[in-house]
């Protein structure tokens, strides 16, 4: 279990942390690729973003209605699927939320966030701090807090809960990972403000986001005993359960490669961490999910909004050259290559891989 000191680092202002600025290792600097970014990027429309909120939700209550006034099973296939995936499109916009890429108001971030994030049972705020622990770690195997690898040691003392949880179910990895955190890390929940994830400034913010997600939950039994569970089944836990794979899937696609490099102690810096993702083609849903497969340029620039990361990614390809990692394989293939391929890192090194020898 990690003691490492997690880096609190401003990510508005990255270089402002002398962990960002060793990067003489690199053929350019952290400002030359901002620079090459056009400069109305990194500045939210509100009204965009708005739109795009109210297009996700009326999108989802269309799909409720339909699923209502069809009422029949070879349609609840369709409306699962279709429900879930926006879901996760809401869960996106959220995201924008999270980073202040949203908008410049922190109280309208923090009203969508949530309207986002409750109705599909993420406590906006607890998400909301640990993201922000992941873009301040990117790539550094002891304090990065998502989809980080697992040590050929750690693995062999993980109970077979663990292991069945993070390499076998991993697609439903993520309600667990909010009471539980991941392995090799202090357990931990989101729910709860006394623990490493948060500081003690923060524990308000912890408990609204846990009162409201409360509130959902007691408003999902209530449906559930009013309507009874088949109800809540067609109406709630499938789709559900679908956006819970579809965040799962492309979060663990965000990071996890072959040939992506995971550092420790002095070989990190946050530059070179955040370059440690890979761009994602999701062909259709690029643009029904805001075009999240477009990583890099998030990882390295958290202000700028979903709507803008096609345009910066462009720009910054030039510059990184073949820093810039991108996959055109088909989703699945690379999901079941990753899972095969991507078991454990060394005890040792400073700059490792994964392998699959565990």
């Amino acid at each position: 279990m990690s003691t490492t000191t997690v880096h609190r680092i401003n990510l508005d202002n990255p270089l402002s942390d002398n962990s960002s600025v060793s990067q003489t290792e690199l053929p350019f600097t952290f400002q030359q690729v901002k620079a090459a970014i056009p400069s109305e990027c990194f500045a939210p429309n509100v009204w965009r973003s708005l739109a795009y909120f109210f297009a996700d939700a009326a999108i989802i209550a269309g799909l409720y209605a339909a699923a209502i006034a069809i009422d029949a099973w070879w349609f609840y296939p369709i409306f699962w699927f279709a429900t879930g995936t926006m879901f996760w499109a809401f869960f996106v916009v959220g995201h924008d939320c999270g980073h202040g890429s949203f908008s410049r108001s922190k109280w309208l971030n923090n009203l969508i966030g949530h309207l986002t994030h409750i109705p599909i049972l993420v406590p906006y705020h607890g998400w909301r701090i640990s993201h922000r622990t992941h873009h301040q770690n990117t790539g550094n195997i002891d304090t990065d807090e998502s989809w980080y690898p697992v040590t050929a040691s750690e693995y062999k003392g993980m109970d077979w809960i663990g292991k069945l949880i993070r390499f076998d179910a991993l697609l439903f990895a993520y309600p667990f990972y909010l009471f539980k955190r991941s392995p090799a890390r202090t357990t931990a929940s989101h729910f709860m403000p006394n623990n490493d994830l948060f500081r003690e400034s923060e524990t308000n913010d912890i408990i609204t986001s846990t009162a409201c997600w409360l509130m959902m939950v007691g408003f999902l039994g209530w449906l559930g005993f009013t309507y009874g569970f088949l109800f809540l089944f067609k109406f709630y836990i499938v789709p559900y359960l679908i956006f819970v794979v579809w965040l799962d899937l492309v979060t663990y696609l965000h990071h996890t490669e072959a040939d992506i490099p995971w550092y420790r102690g002095k070989d990190w810096f946050f530059f070179k961490g955040a370059l440690s993702t890979i761009d994602r083609d999701y062909g259709i849903f690029n643009d029904i999910h805001h075009n999240i497969g477009t990583h890099v340029a998030h990882h390295l620039f958290i202000g700028i909004p979903h709507y803008y990361l096609k345009t910066a990614t462009e720009a910054i390809k030039p510059v990184l050259g073949d820093y810039y990692r991108v996959s055109s394989e088909p989703i699945w293939k690379s999901f079941f290559t990753s899972q095969k391929a991507c078991k454990v890192v060394p005890d040792e090194g400073t700059t490792v891989y994964y392998h699959n020898q565990v």
